[in-house]
Formats: structure tokens, sequence, C-alpha cells
């Protein structure tokens, strides 16, 4: 533990404390996974559009503001 501590100061960064790394990486990982889920969601929901417009369902004007998307 001293060599760590040693090799931090030496380097003239912050140090951090372990405990508080391993919650911001849990953190980026529970993010990560809800930014997957959230671009899922959008992929099926642009597809459901796409198969509405071929049968009609839904009107055919394009969406305003939204880019990419027909």
């Amino acid at each position: 533990m001293e060599d760590g501590a040693l090799e931090g100061v030496g380097s003239e960064e912050r140090v951090v404390a372990e405990s508080e790394l391993k919650k911001a990486l849990d953190r980026i990982k529970r993010l990560e996974r809800q930014l997957g889920q959230e671009t899922e969601e959008v992929e099926c929901l642009k597809e459901a559009v796409r198969i509405g417009r071929e049968k009609k369902l839904i009107s055919r004007q394009p969406l305003l503001g939204v880019e990419d998307f027909e």
C-alpha cells in the first residue's frame, strides 16, 4: 500500500480511493447498459414506424426535426 501512495505523490496526479474508483466504474457500466437499452428501444420504434408506413397505418409525412428517419 505504501508503494502506491508514494507513486501517487511522485506522479503529481490526484489520488482517488479504490472504493470511489469502483463506485465510478460501476456507475459507468450501469449507464452504458442503460444507453444500450435505450438505443435498442429507439431502433425497435423506428422499425415499427417503417412497418406501419408500409401498411399505411400511419401518415407518410416525414417527421419534422428528426434526421435520418424516413
